[in-house]
C-alpha cells in the first residue's frame, strides 16, 4: 500500500522494534496500537475487527511484508481498555496469536487512505470478510450484543471457560452468565459489538460442541446489556477482574455443579494449554467446524485438554473426576442391583454396582468414566424413589470391589460391565442425544406390531402406575410416549419395565421423554 505517511522514523529509530521482545505492553499508553504477527493473508476489517469492540477505530496502516499493522482508536481510553483485555487473552486473526501493545507514536498522520473504506464499513456493520457467510440473514440495526443459548442433550458438562473459549473465536466476550431453566443449561453472552454477535450466532447455532451432543441452541436476547455482580462458576465479567466471587460461598449449588463442571474446566479463564486441567478423556470436540468470519479461526474443534479437568463439586468430599457415586437414602426393602443398574444406566454405561452389606440404604455405583458419573448425579440426586429422596454424590472409593471368593454378600455387589444393556457403548450412538432428565412422561420404543395400546397400558398399570395419557408416534408405531402420574412413578415403572419382554423377540425399551402428551 503506497500511504503517504509520515512514519519513517519508525523503523529509523528501532524503538519500536526493541519492545517486540516481550509480549506486554512496555512503553506508556497511546491511541495508537502497535499490532505485530499478523498472518499475511489477513484483511484490513479483519484487524479493524479487533479494535471495534473497544470504541470507534480512527486510522488504520498494514505492513504485510513485515506482518505487523498499526491501530490507531478515537480515543487512549478505548486503546487502554483494548490492551487490558488483550493482555491476558490473546486475540487471534485467522488461528494465529497476534500481539497488541502501544506504540511509541500518538497518532497516525495519514491521509487519503485506501482502507478508510474498510474502516467505515467494519464499523457501519456490514463487515465484509472473505469466506464469510453473506446470505444468511442480515444485521439489523439496533440488535443486542447479548446472545441467549441453550444446550441440548447435555451430556458432557459445559463450563462458562468452555463458552468463552468457543465464544472469543468470534470476538471479544465481556460477559457471560449462566443458569438452569426449565431443566436446561442455559447461558447469556455479551459480545462488545452486535456485529460479532450475528456472526457468531450464524456460524454456531445448531452446531455440537462435542460428537453428537451438546448441541448449541442460540439467539438474541432482549437485553443490551449484562450486570454482572460475582466473577465465579456462574457468572463472569471479563473487564472487571475485581469483582467478588460472592461472599466465599461455593458458586453453585451440588446438584447444579455437575452440569457445570464445577469449579471450572480450564482453570483460568485466561490460561493457555499449560493452564489446563489434568486430562479426563473427554470425547474430542470435534462437533464444530465454524466458516470463516470476522475473528473466527478456522475450524472450532476445542482441543481435549481444554475441555477436561478437575470436575469435583464443592462440598463433596469425593475425589475429583472420580466414576465412583456413593448413592444415599435409598429404600432397602425395594432397591437392587439390577434397579440401580437400570436406573443410572439412562445416564452412562454402569459398570458395578454394590448395596452396603451393613446399612443397605446405601450403596456404591461404579460409572464407565467421571463425566457419566457427574451427569448421573446431577439428574438423579434429589430424585424420589420408592417413597424415598435419593441422594448421590462423589465417592472417595476409586472402584467397587467384587467380593472375594467365599465372603457372605447376599447377592449385593453385582458386575454389569459385560451387560448387553448398556446405552452407550457404541460411539456416536443416537442414545448420546436422548438423554434428558426424569419426567413423568416416558419415551417407549421397540413395540412389536402386535402390541396395542391398551397393553401397554395395562403393562404400565400393574406396575402399580397410574396412566394418565398414551400415542403412539405416527410415523413409527415402534414408538410411542406414555404419562404416568409423577416423576416417581416413572422412575419406578422404567426400573421395572425397561427392557420387558414383548414376545416376538422384542424387549421394551424405556426412557425419560423431554415432551409431554
Amino acid at each position: 500500500m503506497n500511504n503517504s505517511i509520515s512514519m519513517t522514523g519508525v523503523y529509523a529509530n528501532g524503538n519500536d522494534n526493541k519492545k517486540f521482545r516481550g509480549d506486554r505492553p512496555s512503553c506508556s499508553p497511546s491511541r495508537v496500537l502497535h499490532l505485530r504477527k499478523i498472518p499475511n493473508d489477513v484483511t484490513e476489517a479483519e484487524v479493524v475487527s479487533l479494535g471495534l469492540p473497544f470504541g470507534k477505530v480512527t486510522n488504520l496502516l498494514m505492513l504485510k511484508g513485515k506482518n505487523q499493522a498499526f491501530l490507531e482508536m478515537a480515543s487512549e481510553e478505548a486503546a487502554v481498555t483494548m490492551v487490558n483485555y488483550y493482555t491476558p487473552v490473546t486475540p487471534h486473526l485467522r488461528s494465529q496469536p497476534v500481539y497488541i501493545q502501544y506504540s511509541n507514536h500518538r497518532e497516525l498522520k495519514t491521509d487519503n487512505l485506501p482502507n478508510q473504506a474498510a474502516i467505515n464499513a467494519a464499523q457501519s456493520g456490514s463487515l465484509a470478510l472473505s469466506g464469510g457467510p453473506t446470505n444468511e440473514g442480515t444485521i439489523i440495526p439496533g440488535q443486542s450484543p447479548v446472545l441467549r443459548i441453550i444446550i441440548e442433550n447435555l451430556f458432557y458438562p459445559v463450563t462458562l471457560e468452555v463458552l468463552h473459549q468457543i465464544f472469543s473465536k468470534f470476538g471479544t466476550v465481556l460477559k457471560i452468565i449462566t443458569f438452569t431453566k426449565n431443566n436446561q443449561f442455559q447461558a447469556l453472552l455479551q459480545f462488545a459489538d452486535p456485529v460479532i454477535a450475528h456472526y457468531a450466532r450464524m456460524a454456531l447455532d445448531g452446531q455440537n460442541i462435542y460428537n453428537a451432543c451438546c448441541t448449541l441452541r442460540i439467539d438474541f436476547s432482549k437485553l443490551t446489556s449484562l450486570n454482572v455482580k460475582y466473577n465465579n462458576d456462574k457468572s463472569r465479567d471479563f473487564t472487571r477482574l475485581d469483582l467478588p466471587t460472592g461472599d466465599g460461598q461455593p458458586s453453585l449449588e451440588p446438584a447444579l455443579a455437575a452440569a457445570f463442571g464445577a469449579p471450572g474446566i480450564i482453570s483460568s479463564p485466561y490460561a493457555g494449554a499449560a493452564g489446563f486441567g489434568p486430562a479426563l478423556g473427554f470425547p474430542q470436540a470435534t462437533g464444530l467446524s465454524v466458516p470463516a468470519v470476522p475473528g473466527a479461526l478456522g475450524p472450532l474443534a476445542i482441543t481435549s485438554s481444554a475441555v477436561t479437568g478437575r470436575m469435583a463439586i464443592p462440598g463433596a468430599g469425593g475425589i475429583p473426576g472420580n466414576s465412583v457415586l456413593l448413592v444415599t437414602n435409598l429404600n432397602p426393602d425395594l432397591i437392587t442391583p439390577h434397579g440401580l443398574f437400570i436406573l443410572f444406566g439412562v445416564y452412562g454405561d454402569v459398570h458395578r454396582v454394590k448395596i452396603m452389606f451393613n446399612k443397605k440404604e446405601n450403596a456404591l455405583v461404579q460409572m464407565a468414566d467421571a463425566n457419566q458419573a457427574q451427569l448421573a448425579m446431577n439428574h438423579l440426586s434429589g430424585q424420589r424413589l420408592y417413597g424415598k429422596v435419593l441422594r448421590a454424590t462423589l465417592s472417595k472409593h476409586q472402584a467397587v470391589q467384587l467380593p472375594r471368593e467365599g465372603q457372605e454378600d447376599q447377592g449385593l455387589t453385582k458386575d454389569f460391565s459385560n451387560s448387553p444393556l448398556h446405552r452407550f457403548k457404541k460411539p456416536g450412538s443416537k442414545n448420546f442425544q436422548n438423554i434428558f432428565p426424569p419426567s413423568a412422561t416416558l419415551h417407549l420404543s421397540n413395540i412389536p406390531p402386535s402390541v396395542t395400546v391398551d397393553d401397554l397400558k395395562n403393562l404400565f398399570t400393574e406396575a402399580g402406575c397410574s396412566v394418565k395419557a398414551f400415542k403412539f408416534f405416527q410415523k413409527d408405531r415402534k414408538m410411542a410416549l406414555i404419562q404416568l402420574g409423577s416423576v416417581e412413578e416413572a422412575i419406578q415403572a422404567l426400573i421395572e419395565l425397561h427392557n420387558h419382554d414383548l414376545g416376538e423377540n422384542h424387549h421394551l425399551r424405556v426412557s425419560f421423554s423431554k415432551s409431554t402428551i
